[in-house]
């Protein structure tokens, strides 16, 4: 494997991973009654997430610039997509490690009002000890007392659809691009077809369901543990959209081509 997929793999899954565990950034704000904190701290964790992202763009569009090889391209695609896949699952499974992890950190930010510090704690021989005992799997009683009905079945159909166009969505165009060389760089500027799509979904539908529903948490309408179901069920439909876009990849490759064509 070429050293530049190697790079993208891994950018790659470290961009999913924190994507994923985004979910459970609720779930803390809910338990700790600290929403802007958990969401100003977790922003900073997004740092990561976006200076990968930059990195992985570039890396991977001069690759397929360079191969000659269509067929090892689609295997490559696939690849870098069954790395999301998997991403998407460890970060699932991670989810309960990082609530507990993240709580704290939310709680210690609150008293001492600096990231510095909460960075340097976390690396100190406290801080690692803390985080060995955190480690935790999902089990069986994490569900139990759990409850999808606050999913409506709608909503998880647009994550689906979302995460789906989203991951595609990086993908296609620079695949696009490769199906008709002399329009790569307008291929590749397309993306915004397939994402702009998926941004309405999340910012009409999905987002602003998730925040009424965590202001109604806070109030007491609703348990944590119907909060606790709907995050899991948001989770599920990532995992179900990531899935997804191995079957819509393609398509919307060709999509991107056909548009390049005629604008």
């Amino acid at each position: 494997m070429d050293l530049e997929i190697i790079i993208v793999v891994a950018l790659n899954f470290i961009i999913t991973l924190i994507g994923t565990l985004a979910y459970a950034v609720r779930l803390v704000g809910v338990r700790t009654g600290k929403i802007a904190i958990s969401f100003a701290l977790f922003n900073a964790l997004t740092l990561l997430s976006s200076t990968a992202n930059v990195f992985q763009l570039p890396i991977l569009t001069k690759y397929v610039d360079t191969s000659q090889n269509s067929e090892n391209l689609i295997f490559t695609f696939n690849l870098l997509m069954l790395v999301v896949l998997f991403a998407t699952v460890t970060g699932a499974v991670l989810i309960p490690t990082f609530q507990r992890i993240f709580s704290k950190a939310v709680e210690s930010f609150s008293i001492e009002k600096s990231l510095f510090k909460l960075i340097l704690h976390s690396f100190s021989k406290s801080g690692v000890k803390y985080i060995k005992k955190c480690v935790a799997i999902p089990v069986k009683s994490n569900f139990t007392d759990m409850s999808f009905k606050k999913l409506p079945v709608k909503i998880f159909i647009y994550n689906v659809i979302t995460v789906a166009l989203l991951t595609a969505g990086v993908f296609a165009p620079i695949y696009a691009g490769s199906l008709e060389p002399d329009l790569s760089a307008t291929c590749i500027t397309l993306s915004g077809i397939i994402n702009g799509i998926a941004t309405i979904l999340l910012s009409l539908f999905v987002n602003p369901y998730l925040s009424i529903l965590t202001d109604e948490v806070i109030d007491g309408k609703y348990s944590e543990a119907d909060f606790r179901g709907c995050v899991v069920g948001m989770v599920g439909s990532k995992i179900l959209g990531t899935a997804l876009s191995f079957l819509i990849f393609i398509p919307a490759a060709y999509a991107v081509v056909f548009v390049a064509r005629i604008i």
